[in-house]
């Protein structure tokens, strides 16, 4: 079942060794997302957005070397490699997982930047029909950015448009707005991971952790609470297995 949806950045200024003198400032952003994670069990699907659709099985090693730092990431306690390449979703996810949660289990989903918005709410709705067809407790964690427009140094340049965007999104994620999620602006970053969120369902309880733009990148940190979700208080996610919902010998990984 469904206990608790965590929502992050898939920004690789979260991690110190990346940040170099931004760590400091980004202290608060980085604490939210520490307790957003702390609310998942040991059992993580992962929903970010990437060049191609794929499946990322818990067995895998990844590096940010890409990002300037050779930092080595897995998904898993048992991941043994080799280090292969990961996208950028994955990355944050095993980074976030090794800080706090070292012994839970993630399976990364990751979804075409321009999956179209009926295809992200579909993908949604089958994933959460898989994870309620498992006994087991099982977190989401979607990792995605807002704008990338919002201010003149911002990656995508200053788009005066983007920051009443940006407020919406926020907004129906700290609301758990599906709807607004379903309507969102095709220019968002993580438009898609956001619609797939949308399709699993409304939450009963939405609670935001942050919201801020430093470097006029849109970033959120929430936990949505599912309804009969059961998301552990203080984390619970030190403990479990490594088989993720609709996992098979097929895809590989740790399934036993």
């Amino acid at each position: 079942m469904l206990a608790a949806i965590a929502v992050i950045p898939s920004a690789p200024v979260l991690v110190p060794e990346l940040a170099g003198a931004a760590a400091a400032e980004l202290a608060d952003m980085r604490t939210a997302v520490m307790t957003a994670a702390s609310a998942l069990p040991s059992r993580w699907i992962v929903v970010g957005t990437g060049r191609d659709t794929g499946l990322i099985g818990p067995g895998e090693l990844g590096t940010f070397a890409g990002y300037g730092v050779d930092l080595r990431v897995r998904l898993s306690p048992d991941a043994a490699g080799p280090v292969t390449e990961l996208p950028l979703c994955a990355l944050i996810a095993g980074w976030v997982r090794a800080q706090v949660a070292a012994q839970a289990c993630a399976e990364v989903r990751v979804y075409r930047d321009d999956l179209d918005t009926p295809a992200a709410l579909a993908a949604g709705r089958e994933l959460r029909a898989a994870i309620d067809q498992t006994g087991d407790a099982i977190g989401v964690l979607v990792v995605a950015d807002g704008m990338h427009t919002l201010t003149a140094s911002a990656p995508g340049g200053h788009d005066p448009d983007s920051p009443a965007v940006q407020q919406a999104l926020d907004d129906a994620l700290a609301t758990g707005d599906t709807a607004a999620l379903a309507r969102l602006d095709p220019n968002v970053v993580g438009r898609a991971a956001y619609q797939v969120l949308a399709g699993l369902g409304n939450p009963s309880v939405a609670q935001e952790l942050y919201r801020g733009a430093p470097y006029g990148v849109g970033y959120f940190v929430g936990v949505w609470t599912p309804a009969g979700g059961c998301a552990p208080a203080g984390g619970s996610a030190a403990t479990g297995g490594c088989a993720p919902a609709g996992w098979s010998a097929a895809t590989g990984g740790d399934a036993p």
